[in-house]
């Protein structure tokens, strides 16, 4: 088969190991001659990968024991109103780095007050805002670690004095962090842990007493769920597997110290062709640039030229790297499971570019 380099921001690139597990998997799961669409996700078969997948992200994130990790559905935009419906009583601080931290920002108004302590929209985003102070009467501190649409990048994460919590959906398992910091993670699978239909949460068992004062529907009581092992209803079984899968790919690529070699790597190589080229800028503030999402675009002279630019993409079999509309131009997705020779067929376009 030909090699099609998949720079898609999400659902995005998975690991050769982990899709050639999960589709032997599909067909026969644990030697029960059942597909694992098919087991009950109570059966010990199905048991054992949750505790599996659980143990590996304690291992690969040196997840403390003062947190607990769970599996839920509904993606980060569920987390968005989620985590409010928990833990906003009154006021939260936000800081407001993009698309995705505004709808969290909206979401969050609907429980409370929402002080928002650094924007860096006056340009369309594209930068990481900082030095802002985070008042200690907030009930926590909400931050994107990595923003998909604008290509930036949280490279050193606020102190704080109140909780914090992260939505670390397109970077988490690309680098090195200090779980013990954040009060909350969450993450949507389908960036660089699995496919889409499952979040990962990592909570720290004490925010529990941080409740707000609110009934609590069943579905969103971090808790409740937490008490449960993820099976409080039935959790998005294939989601989970696949995550299982690619987790070990990971660990046995370096775990995540090797993620962030491999991610550097791959960053530094484009971001040097782009750049270097005549034709091309890239969107992001360097201090702020992600690892994750490179986002360039034409000169303005050159504008006329992105026809030629998309056939020369397709020759390439490179796919997946229209921007977003809010942005336009160019969006290379390099997560984990992306090998550097993908980004080098990108990067020999973009160098051998000449009309």
């Amino acid at each position: 088969m030909t090699k099609i380099h998949n720079f898609s921001a999400g659902p995005s690139i998975l690991s050769q190991y982990a899709l050639n597990k999960s589709a032997a998997d599909l067909k026969n799961f644990a030697n029960t001659n059942l597909s694992v669409l098919e087991v009950s996700h109570r059966g010990k078969e199905f048991v054992k990968v949750v505790e599996e997948a659980t143990a590996l992200i304690k291992e690969l994130l040196s997840v403390p024991e003062t947190h607990e990790i769970m599996f839920l559905q509904g993606g980060a935009s569920t987390q968005f109103f989620q985590l409010a419906h928990n833990f906003l009583n009154t006021k939260a601080a936000y800081a407001d780095s993009g698309t995705w931290s505004n709808k969290a920002i909206k979401e969050a108004k609907l429980y409370g007050q929402v002080d928002v302590v650094g924007s860096s929209e006056d340009a369309n985003y594209n930068y990481i805002p900082s030095n802002y102070d985070i008042a200690p009467d907030n009930d926590y501190f909400h931050i994107t670690s990595n923003n998909t649409i604008f290509g930036t990048q949280v490279h050193e994460f606020p102190k704080s004095d109140v909780p914090v919590i992260c939505d670390m959906s397109s970077d988490i398992f690309s680098r090195p962090i200090d779980i013990s910091r954040f009060d909350m993670i969450y993450a949507g699978a389908q960036k660089n842990m699995g496919p889409a239909g499952v979040t990962l949460v990592i909570i720290n068992k004490e925010m529990y007493k941080k409740r707000a004062n609110r009934p609590l529907p069943s579905m969103l009581n971090y808790e409740l769920i937490s008490s449960k092992d993820s099976m409080f209803n039935t959790p998005p079984c294939f989601s989970i597997l696949v995550s299982k899968y690619n987790l070990e790919w990971m660990k046995d690529n370096g775990g995540i110290a090797g993620m962030e070699i491999r991610n550097t790597e791959k960053a530094n190589l484009l971001y040097n062709a782009i750049d270097k080229s005549p034709y091309f800028k890239g969107t992001a503030r360097k201090d702020s640039r992600s690892k994750m999402n490179v986002c360039f675009v034409f000169e303005e002279e050159h504008l006329n030229l992105e026809d030629a630019f998309g056939i020369a993409c397709a020759k390439a079999n490179i796919s997946g790297i229209k921007g977003h509309r809010s942005v336009g131009g160019y969006r290379a997705s390099i997560y984990n499971a992306m090998d550097i020779d993908s980004v080098q067929a990108l990067v020999n376009v973009i160098e051998n570019f000449n009309v």
